[in-house]
């Protein structure tokens, strides 16, 4: 089945991993995060790791150990977690990057440049502490 907009594993790993964390009220690990996400418990690691890099989240090391908000959840976007993950997105005109459309007129009538920017508001005004 197609789907107009797809998310990447990892992008979907790390918004909901995030959630997990933050509603928790102790240490979360990847064993816990994996089985409630259904992925990959590597995945999840490597995922996770990257947000610890980024400043969103202490890791605790060793057998009780996991992972606690570094930045309290209402000041981290769903944007911020989400372009961590996939990069900064760029809001363009043509899906494809054309500097010029073939057709003279976009036969997307730019409808995806609206999608991107919908989107990326929508993101940017959801955070953490609204999934809590």
């Amino acid at each position: 089945m197609a789907h107009v907009i797809q998310f990447s594993e990892a992008a979907f790993i790390a918004l909901h991993g995030m959630v997990i964390v933050a509603k928790s009220d102790e240490l979360v690990n990847v064993i816990k995060i994996s089985d409630r996400l259904n992925s990959s418990k590597h995945h999840v690691a490597k995922v996770m790791q990257r947000l610890v890099k980024d400043g969103y989240l202490y890791s605790h090391r060793g057998p009780t150990g996991g992972f606690t908000l570094k930045i309290p959840a209402e000041k981290i976007t769903l944007l911020e977690l989400y372009e961590s993950i996939e990069g900064k997105i760029e809001i363009g005109e043509c899906p494809m990057d054309n500097p010029v459309c073939p057709f003279g007129k976009c036969i997307f009538n730019n409808v995806t440049s609206k999608l991107t920017k919908d989107f990326v508001d929508y993101m940017k005004s959801q955070t953490l502490k609204d999934f809590i």
